[in-house]
Formats: structure tokens, sequence, C-alpha cells
């Protein structure tokens, strides 16, 4: 398998060597403990919050989707995220995005720094700035990119050389571009971080996160912490995220189709300043006028969902100041953009000429 097309990953995933009833999905294992053969023997299997048979075929299956060597599934992003933050100690020193998920900025202000773990926020796509800021104390540079909600774009490649000077760990969040679109691991990165719950998941019901990595003693040192801390993904949730990854490959290709017709329609309206895209994926973020115009669209939409989050099947439109980047400072806010005037788009399936329809009333 390790050599076919993403198309062919995602439908098939690896091979549940568990599985003798030639079920074509794998089954969900609803089991927390395991028996043992004998005394010091195991199946391989002996607490589900160590592994489980279900969870271990999605790991393997998103490692495989990024390049990886292991994945560790769980029960949110933000939970993954937290792990991944137990990898330093008080005194390190990490440079992260500047425009960066409120719920990371959230947990990097609230948690990390308090245990004495600093952060700086910096634009990750100026190389040199990022390179002088760099000291003795850095251990990581966590990159998003796509920003989120900006869509600033970050050259992981060029940031991986800097780290490697350096001897520092490179964390890049592939949320929104997924593997589809996007392999950090094969530029240079160390991990990578995924909100399951987005466009892995898909369908907007069931939350999950990953951390991938293809470093063996990255991977025992995260492993150590995944089983110590316990946010494990249950396993009729790693079914869920398997089906879903199934038509992650073809609902990215329908997504950016839409989202560039959208983007482009949007870029030409009156009423519209300006638009925010990456070029792939479904994430749009765009200012207009004034906030009287944002209320109008928040309630006018009938297609497109009113909700926080990303990556269904469904199109979702999001107000950062009040949602997803509540927790960052205003000041902080206003000198990236993130304004009462911007909102952002999650873009899904849907017909695309529905969805202009839908923008072109509510901005009406």
């Amino acid at each position: 398998m390790d050599n076919k097309r993403i198309n062919t990953i995602c439908v098939h995933g690896v091979r549940d060597n568990n599985n003798i009833t030639g079920a074509i999905t794998v089954p969900v294992y609803q089991s927390a403990t395991f028996t043992h053969p004998g005394v010091g023997q195991s199946t391989g299997y002996d607490y589900s919050r160590l592994q489980n048979p279900t969870r271990e075929a999605l790991e393997k299956t998103v490692a495989l989707l990024e390049g990886g060597t292991d994945a560790m599934a769980f029960s949110s992003g933000m939970a993954a995220m937290a792990v991944l933050c137990e990898l330093f100690s008080p005194g390190d020193h990490i440079i992260a995005t500047s425009d960066l998920y409120g719920g990371s900025v959230r947990l990097f202000n609230h948690v990390v720094k308090k245990n004495s773990i600093s952060v700086d926020y910096l634009d990750t796509g100026d190389i040199e700035s990022l390179r002088r800021h760099i000291n003795l104390n850095t251990k990581a540079i966590f990159v998003e990119t796509p920003s989120n909600p900006m869509m600033q774009l970050t050259d992981i490649r060029a940031v991986s050389a800097a780290c490697r000077e350096k001897n520092i760990l490179l964390i890049v969040d592939n949320t929104f571009l997924t593997p589809v679109y996007q392999k950090p691991l094969e530029l240079g990165a160390d991990i990578v971080l995924h909100s399951g719950t987005k466009y892995l998941g898909g369908h907007n019901d069931t939350l999950a996160g990953f951390l991938v990595t293809g470093n063996a003693e990255l991977s025992e040192k995260l492993r150590f912490l995944y089983k110590t801390i316990g946010a494990c993904l249950a396993p009729w949730d790693c079914f869920l995220i398997l089906r879903g990854i199934k038509t992650l490959a073809i609902r990215m290709e329908r997504i950016t189709e839409n989202a560039g017709h959208i983007a482009e329609w949007l870029g030409r309206h009156k009423k519209v300043k300006s638009v925010h895209y990456a070029g792939k994926g479904g994430m749009i973020s765009f200012e207009v006028e004034n906030s009287d115009i944002v209320t109008n669209i928040l309630r006018g939409v009938r297609t497109i969902l009113y909700a926080e989050s990303l990556g269904g099947v469904e199109s979702l439109i999001t107000y950062p100041i009040l949602q997803t980047h509540a927790d960052v400072p205003e000041e902080v806010r206003e000198v990236l953009g993130i304004n009462d005037r911007l909102l952002r788009l999650s873009v899904g399936i849907e017909d695309v000429y529905d969805l202009i329809d839908d923008l072109e009333a509510a901005l009406e």
C-alpha cells in the first residue's frame, strides 16, 4: 500500500490484521481491556488507553497519508496539542505563527506560559526575522500554514532549514490543507498536528486530533506521554474518522473547486473589501465594508450555516472575533486584521451556485 496514490490510500487505508471475517470496514473493537493468553503473553493489545485495534488501523492510515512512521489519535485536536506541549520544559522557548487558531493561542498563553515556557508569535513567512528570534532556549517553531484565519503562507522547507541549523523541532498544523495538498514531513517538519474533527472526519460529527512523526525518538517520547496522559480516541470515534477518510481526497477536490469560484466571486462584490484564500482547500476569509453587513450575512444565510468549526461537507460561516479567536487579545487581533468586519467561510461540497446565491442574497 505504501506506493499507492493518495486516493487509493484514503479508500483502503491499511489492512486490519485482526479481521478474519472479511469485513470491508474495520470493525469497532469496543473493549477497554483484553485477555492475556498466558503469563507474560499478549495478543498485542492489553488496555485500550495504550492501543486498540480500531485505533491502530486509523493511526497507521493517517501515518501513511502523511508519509510518517507513527501517528497517535487523540480525543480532540486540542488534546493532541496539549500532549505535544509536554515535550517542553520550564525555561524552553517556542516560536509560533502569529496568525494562529485561537484555541492554540489560548493553550500557549494560559497553560504553556504558566509552566514557564515562553512563546513568541511571529510572521513565520519572514524567514530572516524568524532566524533573528531563535535563541539558545528555543526548542521548536510551531507553524500553521495556511494560517487561521488570514490564510498567510509559510515556506515549510525554508523554516525547516533554519530549524536544522539550530537543532530545533519544526511542528506544523496541517489541518487546513490535509495531506491531500500538503505533506509537511516530506518538506522537513518533525511533527504534524491535525484537528481530525475537520477535514479528516469531514462530517461535523466527531471530535479527534492527531500527532504524526517520522522520527523514532519523537515517536517514543510522544507514545509515553500518550499512554500516561490518556487522551486517546475511543474506538467508535476511530471508526467514524476512518469512514470520513475514505472520501477525503474526493471531498477536498470538490471543496477546492467550490472555494475557488466563491473566492473569485467575493473578490468582485462591491461590499467586499478583501478576500484571503490560499488557492487550495476550502477556507476563505473576507472583509466587508462594515459590521452591519456582517450582521446581515450571519442572519441572512440559509444554505450556509452560521456555526463554528470547519472542514465538513456542509458550508459553515464563522465570526472570528466572537468565536474562534475571541480569546486572542484585541490589540493582537487588530494588528492581524481580525476585526469586526471579517468573516471566515468553510466551503463544503454543495452546488457552488447555491452557495453563491445564498451569499448574494445575504449581502443585499
